[in-house]
Order: structure tokens, then sequence, then C-alpha cells
């Protein structure tokens, strides 16, 4: 009795809720009404939010003409990347100072733009991304110009000329460079020379045995462990003076070089600085002092 009775109830229920879904769905006006009722708060939050000014877009603009001069300026300091084993250019004495021409004259350049000059090593064969990421403002190291840095980098005018050496030990057997076939040469990783070197015709002649830098080849061939090195003219001067070294440089070269200071594509301000700045010391005779305190005179190419 009373499972009929409930089910009377449910059968109840259902008819006057059937009869109230054909009610509304038999007029479409109304089904639309009230769809259109039923999307009122959703409709009013939007015609809300459309009220409201959104913000104004901001594109961040490249560090360029004046943020890169103003940003050293601010940080009071200019971070240079170098190689820290390549003399005279930069290298680290036996107090494990970082000193060099280049290193001289970066801060003397910094001294007149009254900031402090920050010595950064890197690894020479990644230079460009330490650059590019912001670990460094310039790379500043006898750094040679080719089409891909220049491609790559904004670069100063040329500051000082050089040439691409073989440097042999005084009793080698190599007296010419016609020699070297069948010989081992030692190269600095990710430098210019090393790009000469594997361009050149005699390349195919010879054993290249890639090193981390000139100092370690030049070790390398005093071991015995490779036949001559391939580097800067500047450099295998500068060692052959300095440290008395019984090596021998061969007649000939393979090219001659520029040496460049690097800044980042778009840093044209401060590029623009510096080279005001090497200038002026052309000028009134002190790149020539600091030339000549490495060179023995001013080999400078500065205008």
């Amino acid at each position: 009795m009373k499972k009929n009775m409930f089910g009377r109830i449910l059968a109840g229920i259902a008819a006057v809720s059937m009869a109230a879904v054909m009610a509304g769905c038999s007029d479409p006006n109304k089904a639309a009404d009230s769809t259109s009722k039923a999307d009122e708060p959703a409709t009013e939050a939007a015609s809300e939010a459309d009220t409201t000014e959104a913000p104004e877009e901001t594109t961040a603009a490249p560090a360029g003409d004046d943020e890169s001069l103003q940003k050293v300026l601010s940080d009071n300091k200019l971070v240079l990347g170098l190689d820290a084993s390549f003399p005279p250019m930069g290298f680290t004495d036996d107090s494990n100072e970082i000193i060099g021409f280049d290193i001289d004259v970066a801060q003397e350049v910094c001294d007149r733009m009254g900031i402090e000059l920050v010595k950064q090593p890197i690894n020479w064969d990644t230079k460009e991304q330490d650059l590019n990421v912001g670990k460094i403002d310039c790379i500043w190291n006898g750094m040679s110009i080719n089409p891909a840095r220049a491609e790559a980098m904004n670069l100063s005018e040329p500051y000082m000329k050089n040439e691409m050496i073989f440097v042999v030990p005084s009793d080698s057997d190599i007296k010419s460079m016609d020699d070297l076939k069948g010989k081992t040469i030692g190269v600095q990783t990710g430098s210019t020379a090393q790009e000469i070197l594997e361009g050149a015709d005699l390349f195919a002649d010879i054993t290249e045995s890639p090193l981390e830098d000139n100092i370690t080849a030049l070790n390398q061939m005093e071991l015995g462990f490779s036949d001559a090195v391939f580097l800067d003219s500047v450099v295998a001067n500068y060692l052959i003076t300095a440290n008395n070294k019984d090596y021998v440089i061969l007649d000939g070269s393979l090219e001659a070089e520029e040496y460049a200071i690097g800044f980042r594509k778009n840093d044209q301000a401060l590029r623009d600085e510096v080279q005001k700045q090497l200038s002026e010391m052309k000028a009134d005779g002190k790149l020539g002092e600091i030339s000549t305190k490495w060179f023995g005179s001013d080999i400078t190419t500065v205008k």
C-alpha cells in the first residue's frame, strides 16, 4: 500500500515537471528569454569588464644607443671579458694579477669615463655567448676581426695590426713553412688562428692539435707533443723577448689581421664612447705611451 501511494506521488511530480518543461519549450521566444535571463549575470560581468581600460602593452626596448652607455655609467663599471692567458694583451702574472697592454688601455679609458674596470676571464670558445647574455660588457683581448665576428658583434675600429705565424723550437728541423708537411701543429681552440689554419692549403698535410690557449700550445711544443705552434705574431714576439724563449719564428705568414674591441650588436653608444676615448688618448699621446711600455714603440693604428 505504501509502495503504491509512493509511486503515485512520484508519477504526479514527474507529470508536473514534464508539463513545466513542455510549457517552457513550446514558445521559442520564452526559451530564448529564459536563456538570456540565465546568462544575464555573465553578460553584465563581461559588460563591466569591457568598460575597464586594458593596460597598455609595453615592449622592452633593446639595450642600444643611450641605454648601453647609461647602464655602464649607472653600474659605475665596465666588465671586460678576456682570455687571461694571452700575453701581452691580457694575462695573469706571477702575483695572480691580470695585466697587459689591453688592460692598461682599458683602465685608462675607464679612468677617463669615471668608472671601474672589472676584468672577467672567460672561455674564449664561448665568448660571444658570454657577451650576449650580459656576463660581460665587451670583449677586449687582442681579438682579431673576421666576417663572423663583424656579423655577430658591434666592433670598434681596428687598433693594432697583427700577423698569423708559425713558431718552432730553435733546434727544429723545420726551417720554412714548406717543411711543415706531416707535422703536428698546435693552435688555440676557437681562435681566428684555428680558422685560418684549417682554411689553408697546407692543412691537408698537417695534424692539428687544438688546445685551450697559446701558452699551453707552446708548452706542449716544448715537451715534444707538437712540432710547431700557429699563433699571433704579437704574442710570439712578446713571449720570446719577455721570457727569453728559445723559439724561432718562421719567415712568412698565412694572413695579416687587425685587432678590435667587441660589443653587443645594439650597444652603439657604449661602443662610440670607448672609441672616442681611444681617439683622444691617441691624440694626447697616452696610447703611444702605453704601447711603448709593452712593445717598445707606438704600434697602434687608432685614428
